[in-house]
């Protein structure tokens, strides 16, 4: 039966991903990119500026938590585990692709969580709320189009993303003698799906204040082992590097098997991690509090270089500074805690199963966090809360089988979910993206006034009936 999905949705993968997505994705990437004058860099210390500044109303999601939500989603498993897989199954040359996907795909991300504060709506405490769903709605005018958004969005990350984080983080245990494959995954999927449980049940400001305090700690943690790594093995970084962009414009290999070459699993598993152009980001970026829907793009821009050009190259240099080859047979978790014994001994296995577990939990929560607010869309308010309890319940249920599941399978599944949802987001906020770049520009003519940059919509010819800018 498993063998018979894998059959139907692989060569749906392949026409999806590619010539579709890669086409889309670089293209539409770097005509943002291009409009923007490269934001990437030009802006990228006015980003961190934005981080810093605290929110206008007390109580207020603040910038930085905002952004620690969508890092929380977008620092996972995807981090340790996809990076390992692409470099196995698609070589050196990956990790070029995945820092293409990572460098263009800010100027995407600064799109996309602008509308969303542009278009982002209030609520009856007052808080602000929204994502690509209101943006489709309110800026190409259908509600339709916004609905299969969302559902895609829920599939995606309340199945397809935390069935895989559930799995990758189970396969980090594999490397211990009491590794059971008929009882282990069990065990582990049922202890995370009740941490889960416990969380979710709470509520979401405690999602906010738990994935801010934890990812900035986990992250530093992780990059300054890696450091530490790289360091210890410098010798072996030229070497590195060359094979790194030797593999990366090796074509003939690369168009000789396409989709199972280095630019295609760069492209896939860079995806996977930073999000960026998919459609999530922007659910966490309109809940910021800010003066200028500017702000929050940039900040989601910023999150994109923390989990790739940041997090993603840690675990690549870590394993491939070890002097240890990457092969199918390692792929996944066993690559980089093999990698990491070479320096730490079997410390470095139970570091990378509890870097893991971090990872995975908070991408868990922070997935969850963007699949409420879709819910509340499509019921056109918060859902009821036997709705909330019963799909909360399927929720966790979900976490566990992911456990219990097939590497392929759950890679496939989540491939596909991920790329549907980029295929309707990348077109709508191309179409959209003029309203964004605008907003750019009055953003960067204000601060040349000397001004701390507020927004008002009918500068830039806005003439939508907005919650917030009026």
């Amino acid at each position: 039966m498993l063998e018979k999905i894998i059959k139907i949705i692989e060569p749906i993968n392949g026409v999806l991903y590619y010539p579709i997505l890669v086409i889309l994705l670089l293209v539409i990437g770097l005509y943002f990119t291009f409009r923007t004058k490269f934001l990437q860099v030009r802006l990228f210390k006015e980003s961190i500026n934005v981080v810093k500044e605290k929110p206008e109303e007390e109580g207020a999601v603040s910038s930085f938590q905002a952004l620690m939500v969508s890092t929380a989603s977008r620092v996972g498993s995807g981090n340790i585990v996809g990076i390992s897989t692409a470099i196995c199954l698609g070589g050196y040359g990956s990790v070029f692709w995945m820092w293409i996907v990572a460098l263009i795909g800010g100027a995407s991300a600064f799109i996309e969580s602008t509308l969303a504060q542009i278009y982002k709506k209030r609520d009856e405490n007052n808080k602000s709320y929204g994502g690509p769903a209101y943006y489709i709605e309110q800026g190409l005018k259908s509600r339709k189009l916004g609905i299969i958004f969302a559902i895609s969005l829920i599939l995606t990350y309340a199945v397809g993303f935390n069935m895989l984080a559930s799995f990758n983080l189970q396969t980090s245990f594999m490397t211990y003698d009491f590794y059971d494959p008929k009882k282990t995954p069990f065990i582990i999927g049922l202890v995370l799906a009740s941490i889960t449980a416990i969380c979710i049940f709470g509520g979401g400001d405690r999602i906010v204040k738990f994935t801010s305090t934890i990812v900035p700690f986990m992250g530093v943690i992780y990059i300054l082992v890696a450091i530490i790594m790289i360091i210890v093995n410098i010798s072996y970084m030229p070497s590195v590097f060359s094979k790194i962009f030797r593999d990366a414009f090796n074509f003939r290999a690369i168009f000789a098997g396409l989709a199972s070459s280095s630019m295609m699993y760069g492209i896939k598993r860079g995806l996977y991690s930073n999000e960026a152009g998919i459609g999530s980001a922007p659910n966490a970026a309109a809940s910021a509090n800010v003066s200028h829907p500017v702000k929050q793009g940039l900040v989601q821009m910023l999150s994109v270089f923390i989990d790739t050009i940041l997090i993603c190259s840690a675990t690549a240099f870590m394993c491939l500074s070890s002097g240890i080859n990457p092969s199918e047979a390692l792929s996944g978790a066993p690559y980089v805690q093999e990698s990491l014994s070479t320096l730490l001994g079997n410390f470095g296995n139970y570091f990378i199963s509890f870097s893991l577990a971090l990872f995975t939990f908070t991408t868990l929560i922070g997935n969850l966090f963007y699949v409420d607010s879709n819910l509340s869309y499509i019921h056109k308010k918060t859902p009821s809360k036997t709705f909330m309890t019963v799909f909360r319940i399927f929720a966790v249920i979900v976490i566990l089988l992911g456990a219990m599941s097939e590497v392929k399978l759950a890679w496939d599944i989540s491939d596909l979910l991920m790329g549907i949802m980029a295929l309707i987001n990348l077109p709508s906020i191309l179409i959209l993206s003029k309203k964004s770049i605008d907003c750019l520009k009055d953003y960067e003519k204000q601060k040349k006034e000397g001004k701390n940059p507020v927004f008002v919509a009918k500068n830039i010819e806005i003439d939508d009936k907005l919650d917030y800018w009026n």
